[in-house]
């Protein structure tokens, strides 16, 4: 059992000069924890002169939204955090993020236009198409078609013109062929004509009259349609191979520009919530202890000495004296410890100054998982996987680093289990020859496997042996359940609640009475009786539970000694005797589940074992085979469903058998203000 490490509350007065350089060591070391009271809220930090931090985060944020736009344009991936060897971004770098948008955009609304006016090209084209082998005058046509077509003549000089006032409204072709380059096709459809006709009118348009006999429509008007696609592809095709070479040119540019601008913005936005003057920053927050000397040297080297810094422990500032403010919790671990941290963070944050209960969660879910999931073969897959997603393994896998030590841990927890059964991918006879020279040499006594699980009755002394082991669990049991009463006491004596460490149901005088208890349970069963002087020894506990309020309002000097009247107090001395008695025999005989579960596991590998077998007896090349995929199969099931049944149950019993004997308070975690948050541990 470990205690978090001491904090210490550091205020920095930085001028406004050395801000960036002093948030940038911050960002990239992730040491400073910036609590509510040590930055200002939004309404107290708007200064109605003048807001620079703010406003810089948001021209920095406004920057990089564009970026980001530009980027899922060409396809590129933007880094979601900053990479580890980014800078704070200069004009230099936020000038040229400025013309790669603007650049990217240019092409981007190129793409856009040309990608439109092919798509009302290819409408037009695809109907005057479908009217082409009518057997009607051209001129009805644009009665029955839903289209609406223009043939004349207009200047050249004048299209670009007369495309920008349609816009998407309609279609304009150039009509090349006899008569020069000045004839066009205008297409719009029904809905558009009005507007069509109007525009076309207002830039001198002079409509060609198509002969009143002419059926369909002109093959010339087809060919100018099909020649205007043919050009719109090249020039979409030639935007295509410029945005490829522009993502092939700027990635990596782009890329970096991504990783400065976000931590711009992260520094922006911190400075944005800091008290500050005209002149210099108050940077307020949570350092550990072991570390300020080591800051303190820093920032006097990159500032230059300008720094003035001030450090308080935690009984020195009035907030926390009050209880008013958390002193945030850093966990120091070692590499085996840190993988089970996520077991406790998620039921809650030990108090600052408790007992960190994270070794011993470390080491009981080893164990009971290991007793619930034993298997030689199964264990070493678990250890495998371990070491595939450990920090030597394939990168592919590095996202499941935070389990690669529990799975270490309980691959070899399981393999200790596995050869003191005998099992080994459910076999249980490859290990049998093994065991038996083993146990030969240490008790004289061959067998094939030291422990047995299933009681076979029929090999004498099983059943009495699956008693010895279920007798086991509940001993483990009962020193997790003591280990979390012990906790309890100590976390209350730290914080000064007396009379929860000596006269609660979860203090001194509970564990005292759980304690005896199991004192008589284990006198008795091994021969002994109740005695007279038990009564004392449960008495007395009982006792002090009961009147543990009254007892300490006398000692405390409170009044009214019975605060709630004397019915409350009977009626609440009574529940809470019943939830005493009933919660310790609850959570003692809750991890008989742990026997259970393993003689489930016993049975499970027992059944699979004997198909293969049966299926391998059989003599025949199928039989054999058959056997393989049973053995495979049933393997994978176990290893799978079974090993997350087993982790589940392994951490119920945490949370509900452990934890709630002192977890009654959580804190607060650690979270220092930093750049890349994957790099927290």
């Amino acid at each position: 059992m470990i205690r978090p490490r001491k904090m210490k509350r550091v205020q920095m007065t930085v001028l406004k000069s050395d801000v960036n350089t002093v948030i940038e060591y911050l960002g990239r070391n992730g040491i400073m924890h910036f609590g509510e009271t040590d930055t200002v809220t939004e309404s107290a930090a708007e200064n109605p002169a003048d807001n620079a931090a703010g406003k810089a985060a948001d021209r920095i944020k406004g920057l990089l939204d564009k970026l980001r736009t530009v980027c899922e344009f060409l396809g590129v991936d933007l880094p979601a955090e900053p990479e580890a060897d980014s800078a704070l971004p200069g004009e230099t770098e936020e000038a040229l993020a400025e013309r790669l948008c603007a650049v990217i955009d240019s092409l981007k609304e190129r793409e856009l236009a040309v990608r439109q006016e092919k798509q009302r090209i290819e409408e037009t084209f695809g109907e005057a198409k479908a009217f082409s082998n009518l057997n009607a005058p051209f001129a009805d046509l644009d009665q029955l078609s839903y289209l609406t077509l223009r043939v004349g003549r207009l200047d050249p000089r004048i299209h670009p013109e007369l495309k920008k006032r349609l816009g998407e409204r309609a279609a304009i072709i150039p009509l090349e062929g006899e008569g020069g380059g000045d004839r066009i096709l205008a297409a719009s459809s029904r809905k558009g004509r009005f507007a069509l006709d109007s525009e076309l009118k207002n830039l001198s348009f002079e409509p060609i009259t198509i002969p009143k006999d002419y059926q369909g429509v002109p093959v010339e008007l087809l060919e100018g349609l099909e020649k205007r696609l043919d050009s719109i592809a090249k020039d979409l095709e030639k935007i295509i191979d410029e945005k490829t070479r522009m993502r092939n040119e700027n990635r990596i540019t782009l890329c970096k520009l991504g990783s400065s601008l976000l931590m711009a913005l992260a520094a922006e936005q911190l400075k944005s919530r800091l008290v500050s003057t005209s002149s210099i920053y108050m940077l307020s927050g949570w350092i550990p202890s072991d570390t300020i000397s080591k800051v303190a040297a820093d920032f006097t080297k990159i500032t230059g000495g300008r720094t003035a810094i001030r450090i308080y422990a935690p009984d020195e500032i009035p907030e926390v004296r009050d209880g008013g403010e958390k002193v945030p919790v850093s966990l120091k671990h070692g590499e085996f410890v840190r993988g089970f941290e996520g077991v406790v963070s998620s039921y809650g944050t030990p108090l600052y100054g408790s007992i960190d209960p994270t070794p011993l969660v470390a080491v009981f879910f080893t164990v009971l998982f290991g007793i619930m999931f034993g298997d030689l073969g199964q264990g070493f897959v678990l250890l495998l996987a371990g070491l595939l997603t450990g920090k030597y393994g394939p990168r592919a896998l590095a996202k499941f680093k935070n389990f690669s030590s529990p799975l270490i841990a309980v691959g070899i927890s399981s393999m200790v289990m596995g050869l003191l059964t005998g099992e080994i991918f459910t076999t249980e006879s490859l290990l049998a020859a093994p065991t038996r020279i083993i146990t030969t040499a240490l008790t004289g006594n061959p067998m094939d496997r030291i422990l047995t699980i299933i009681p076979l009755a029929e090999k004498g002394g099983s059943v009495r042996k699956l008693f010895y082991f279920f007798g086991f669990t509940v001993g483990i049991g009962v020193i997790l359940n003591s280990m979390g009463l012990l906790i309890n006491i100590i976390n209350c004596c730290i914080m000064k609640k007396y009379e929860r460490a000596f006269f609660a149901k979860t203090g001194l005088a509970g564990l005292l009475l759980f304690w005896y208890a199991i004192f008589i349970a284990l006198r008795c069963i091994f021969g002994g009786r109740f005695e007279r002087f038990d009564f004392a020894g449960l008495f007395i506990p009982v006792v002090c539970i009961f009147f543990g309020p009254l007892i300490w309002r006398c000692i405390t000097h409170e009044r009214p000694i019975l605060e709630h009247g004397l019915m409350a107090f009977i009626m609440e001395g009574f529940v809470e005797i019943m939830e005493t008695a009933s919660g310790y025999i609850s959570n003692t005989v809750s991890f008989l589940r742990v026997g259970a579960f393993a003689l489930s596991h016993a049975i499970l590998a027992y059944i699979v074992f004997r198909f293969t077998e049966e299926l391998a007896n059989s003599g025949s090349p199928a039989g054999s085979i058959s056997a393989l995929m049973v053995l495979v199969l049933g393997n994978t099931i176990i290893i799978v469903l079974e090993g997350m049944i087993v982790a589940i149950q392994v951490v119920r019993l945490q949370y509900y058998e452990f934890f709630s004997k002192f977890f009654t308070e959580t804190g607060i975690e650690f979270s220092p203000f930093r750049f890349r948050k994957s790099e927290i541990k």
